[in-house]
C-alpha cells in the first residue's frame, strides 16, 4: 500500500539541519501526495532555489533504493534531474534533487507527450549502463516466468522498468526520468515493453499500445516470443502486487497486464 506522506517538517530537526547546510535555509515545504517509494517527498525553497526531497528511515527495508538513485545520478543527467546531495543523518536517508517543473506525461491515446516519452526511452536505450550494481531483469522475473523464458530478459541495456506517467515529467517539449530506485540491467526492450501495460491502462488497445513502443528503436530488438513471455509474466506480477481486492491503483494495471498478455495468446505466428 503507499505510505501516509510524513510533512518535511517532520523529520527530526537534526536531519533538517544536515538538509540545510547543503542547500541554505528551508522557507517553505509542500508535500507531494501519496507514493509507493518514500516517507517523505516535497518541494522545498531556499534563497539558493527549489528542491525536491525523497527520505525514508535508514532501517527501512526500501532504503536501497535511496543509495541506487544517487548511485546512478550522475550517468542519468542528460534526461533525469540532478542529485545535489545525499544526506544520512539522524535516522533518516534524504535525496536532494533539482526540482523539475512540468507535468506528469499524459498517456492517454492521441496525447503530444507520447511521442516525447518515445524519444526519451530511444536516448535511454543509447546510454551505456554503468558499471555499478544494479538489478537483473531476469532475475526480478524469474518468480514469473518459465525457467526456459529468462534468457529473453537477458542483456546489459540500462532499464528504469517504472514507467508509470508520475515517473515521466513533461517541460518544454522535452520528458524526463524521475525516481530511478528500480534501475534494471537487462533486455534493451524491456522499457518499452514496460511502457505497453501503461498506455493499455491509459485506455489504447494493446495493438496500438505495442505500435507506439514501436517508435522505440530497441523495441525491435525483441521477439514475438520474448514479447509473449514478458507479457505473461507481468499479469502474474500484477496479480500478486493487486492480490484478491486491487485497490485504485493497481486495478487498472492489473487489468492492463491481464489484457495485454491475453492479446498476446491470441497472436497468430
Amino acid at each position: 500500500m503507499p505510505h501516509t506522506r510524513m510533512p518535511y517538517w517532520s523529520l527530526p530537526l537534526s536531519a533538517r539541519d544536515a538538509i540545510e547546510r547543503e542547500v541554505g535555509a528551508v522557507t517553505s515545504a509542500s508535500s507531494l501526495g501519496t507514493g509507493l517509494n518514500s516517507s517523505v517527498a516535497a518541494i522545498i525553497r531556499t534563497q539558493q532555489g527549489r528542491y525536491f526531497i525523497k527520505a525514508l528511515p535508514a532501517d527501512h527495508r526500501w532504503v536501497w533504493t535511496q543509495r541506487r538513485e544517487a548511485e546512478i545520478a550522475p550517468y542519468v543527467t542528460e534526461f533525469a534531474p540532478a542529485l545535489v546531495s545525499r544526506v544520512v543523518h539522524s535516522g533518516w536517508d534524504v535525496l536532494i534533487f533539482e526540482a523539475l517543473g512540468g507535468t506528469p506525461a499524459s498517456y492517454r491515446p492521441g496525447s503530444t507527450h507520447l511521442g516525447l516519452v518515445g524519444e526519451l526511452l530511444t536516448k535511454l536505450g543509447d546510454t551505456p549502463c554503468p558499471a555499478i550494481e544494479l538489478r537483473e531483469a531476469p532475475l526480478r522475473l524469474q518468480a514469473y516466468a518459465e525457467d526456459s523464458e529468462l534468457h529473453y530478459f537477458t542483456g546489459q541495456a540500462l532499464l528504469h522498468t517504472d514507467l508509470n506517467n508520475a515517473n515521466v515529467i513533461v517541460e518544454n517539449d522535452q520528458a524526463r526520468l524521475v525516481d530511478w530506485g528500480w534501475a534494471t540491467r537487462g533486455a534493451p526492450w524491456l522499457d518499452a515493453a514496460y511502457w505497453v501495460i501503461w498506455l493499455i491502462a491509459a485506455g489504447d488497445d494493446p495493438a496500438a499500445a505495442e505500435d507506439l513502443a514501436a517508435t522505440v528503436p530497441s523495441w525491435q530488438q525483441a521477439t514475438a516470443d520474448g514479447i509473449d513471455a514478458f507479457a505473461a509474466a507481468n499479469a502474474r506480477v500484477w496479480t500478486e502486487i493487486g492480490g484478491t481486492e486491487p485497490d485504485s491503483f493497481t486495478k487498472p494495471l492489473l487489468e492492463a497486464a491481464k489484457r495485454w498478455a491475453q492479446y498476446r495468446t491470441r497472436q497468430l505466428r
